[in-house]
């Protein structure tokens, strides 16, 4: 009799991967309400002292800067709204990677709270631009590469939105919401380094990892805290709004198994 040998070849990828098994131990939904409940107050406690702190500190305490005067002071929420609107898209991005490549439970939900939240930290960023633009540039809005690729940003987020609920099917809605955040992935480069690439009215970034900031300590520090009390808030509001899309699937999914059983 001739053997067979069944184990597996040692180049061929396992079937339960680590990165696969590490990301669904967290993909039970009674795990993740259970760790997030306990989490989510810190986090959103944290987020709103810190923001407070920085924007007392830059709005009221910073000094004004010698060429734009006190219009500077809009740079604490414009600055930390456009990194968030980014770095927003880039949790949108992994969240779809790991819908359509390890089947998440939890990814799709949270792809479809981040869009949401993230389109708003955009849009802040937008308005606080325009703002900041008219009095150092004459205009509300110029079609600067800066300024337009954020503009695109937002076109993907709200397309994201719209997609995830275009279909009957949620999962369709899901998949085509997945594909489309991940091709928007291209965009985010353009906006870092559209400022290096084109000719722009936006100043180069002042704060680099390759080098020294370029702003006083004095509207450095209040300018970080905003940016991470942001972070600390968007992380927040995104679990929050997960918690209740999970929560929501619960009781539809406990609601249609009382009908049938009554039926």
């Amino acid at each position: 009799m001739t053997s067979v040998n069944t184990a597996p070849s040692p180049t061929a990828p396992l079937p339960d991967s680590v990165t696969g098994r590490n990301l669904h131990r967290f993909a039970n939904p009674g795990r993740f309400l259970r760790l997030s409940g306990r989490v989510l107050p810190y986090v959103a406690t944290i987020g709103v002292a810190l923001t407070a702190l920085g924007m007392i500190w830059g709005l009221t305490l910073s000094p004004a800067d010698w060429q734009q005067g006190d219009a500077v002071r809009i740079m604490y929420v414009h600055v930390p709204a456009a990194w968030l609107a980014s770095s927003g898209y880039a949790m949108l991005a992994a969240a779809s990677l790991a819908s359509l490549v390890w089947r998440h439970p939890l990814a799709d939900l949270a792809a479809a709270e981040i869009a949401p939240v993230g389109a708003a930290f955009t849009a802040l960023c937008l308005a606080t631009g325009s703002l900041w633009g008219k009095p150092m540039w004459g205009a509300w809005w110029v079609w600067d590469a800066r300024m337009t690729s954020v503009l695109v940003l937002f076109f993907l987020y709200c397309g994201h939105i719209a997609l995830v609920r275009a279909f009957d099917d949620p999962q369709r809605g899901y998949r085509a919401g997945a594909i489309l955040a991940l091709v928007g992935v291209v965009n985010l480069p353009i906006i870092k380094y559209s400022v290096n690439w084109w000719n722009t009215l936006h100043q180069p970034a002042s704060i680099t990892l390759t080098g020294a900031p370029s702003m006083a300590p004095a509207m450095l520090w209040p300018l970080l805290l905003c940016a991470l009390g942001g972070m600390f808030g968007f992380a927040a509001i995104v679990t929050a709004r997960t918690r209740a899309a999970v929560m929501e699937r619960r009781i539809r999914a406990l609601t249609l198994a009382q009908v049938r059983a009554e039926a």
